[in-house]
């Protein structure tokens, strides 16, 4: 009966993944210990009756055993905890390293000599526009915010990441504070602003950072961030020099941003991402995304939005993806192909690995160097007027 059971498990669990609303591909070892766990409780529902105290216990600990490897798999595919100590923290709120608060980033500040690194530092954002329930965010300050009275207007990049996690999944899996220190140490302290965004609220929230039942997630991101940072850091107010960057929703994320409103954002890195917001199925995504609003979906898809918009002016940016990844790399090109109709310069890129962050860290370092130049500020005005929502 066991391995019968684990038989029908494995031939159900597999390619019903997608029913699940798991969408990126796990390896065979997940459902191999998944099998084996649901086989085990199948086993012990049927013979609990009959079966002798002791069995009853080792059978219990057999499938928490089995329930246990089958998330360390998990874990080691997707890399959302590299050490025991990293799950610690993140389960205890430890703050991340070099993170300072509010009233500590004041003393810092105005310093003759430039620091070594920049400083993360936790904010509470308003949701004046959006009135998105958010979680508390993060913004990396590069070391030249710190030196000197009179700061520079620095760009920003707004980071993304996917359905499943939290603003700090950029600091602790996608290493993008180690990554801006060291361009700032290469570029006499300069680097620009990263502001690592909760688009989703809470960890199961899959938002595609649309405006829909699941929250204001997009005004959030265009309307409540631009705003904070701008006022509360001093950071530049042209479009020019704020980018999107995100990792599989987040990669869906950042070029959809950038097309729909290029008043706030001209630069984008896709890495990952998806042709349109989607969730598991389009009846789905249809329904969580937009209440079943048809003309706010259709809103929402780049390839729509692009076409409406016409000619687009100083928007570029990357599409990332991995050589496992046959369907973002079929999409990435699609997307790329319809963006230069527009005027939209873009690279498709295409690199080792698959969809997980061990992918995504690396060519996000890559393509960093080319985003900051692309955010420095280049000759001649651009007069563009940025759409408030009212508050």
């Amino acid at each position: 009966m066991g391995v019968g059971a684990g038989l029908l498990t494995l031939v159900a669990a597999y390619p019903g993944a997608k029913l699940a609303g798991v969408t990126d591909p796990l390896p065979f070892s997940v459902w191999l210990w998944f099998g084996v766990g649901l086989a085990g409780v199948i086993v012990l529902a049927v013979g609990w009756r009959t079966a002798g105290w002791w069995r009853r216990g080792t059978a219990v600990v057999a499938v928490a055993l089995a329930g246990l490897v089958c998330a360390n798999q998990i874990n080691r595919f997707v890399g959302y905890y590299p050490t025991i100590d990293s799950a610690v923290n993140d389960w205890t709120d430890t703050p991340l390293p070099g993170q300072v608060s509010m009233s500590g980033l004041a003393h810092t500040a105005g310093t003759t000599k430039l620091p070594p690194v920049g400083r993360l530092v936790a904010v509470n954002i308003p949701a004046t526009y959006s009135h998105f329930k958010h979680r508390q965010e993060l913004v990396y300050l590069p070391p030249i915010w710190f030196r000197g009275e009179r700061r520079p207007a620095l760009p920003v990049v707004e980071l993304i990441g996917g359905e499943r996690g939290g603003p700090g999944d950029w600091v602790r899996l996608g290493n993008a504070v180690q990554v801006s220190d060291a361009y700032a140490h290469r570029h006499h302290g300069y680097a620009p602003i990263l502001v690592f965004a909760d688009a989703t609220s809470r960890f199961d929230n899959d938002t595609e950072c649309v405006n829909g039942p699941r929250g204001n997630s997009a005004d959030h991101l265009d309307q409540d961030i631009p705003h904070f940072i701008e006022k509360m850091f001093g950071a530049s107010h042209d479009p020019r020099q704020w980018a999107v960057a995100g990792f599989s929703m987040g990669g869906t994320c950042s070029l959809d941003l950038v097309v729909e409103h290029p008043d706030v954002f001209d630069h984008f890195i896709d890495i990952s991402g998806d042709l349109a917001p989607y969730t598991s199925t389009p009846a789905a995504s249809l329904h969580d995304l937009y209440g079943g609003n048809v003309a706010l979906e259709k809103a929402n898809e780049a390839l729509l939005v692009m076409r409406a918009h016409g000619k687009y002016t100083n928007v570029n940016g990357l599409f990332l993806t991995s050589t496992e990844e046959l369907r973002h790399q079929h999409e990435s090109e699609e997307l790329s192909t319809a963006a230069a109709k527009v005027g939209i310069w873009s690279r498709v890129e295409i690199s080792p690995g698959t969809h997980v962050w061990q992918f995504a860290a690396p060519a996000f370092a890559t393509a960093y160097p080319w985003l900051a130049n692309q955010l420095a500020l280049p000759a001649g005005p651009r007069h563009e007027t940025r759409h408030t929502k009212p508050a």
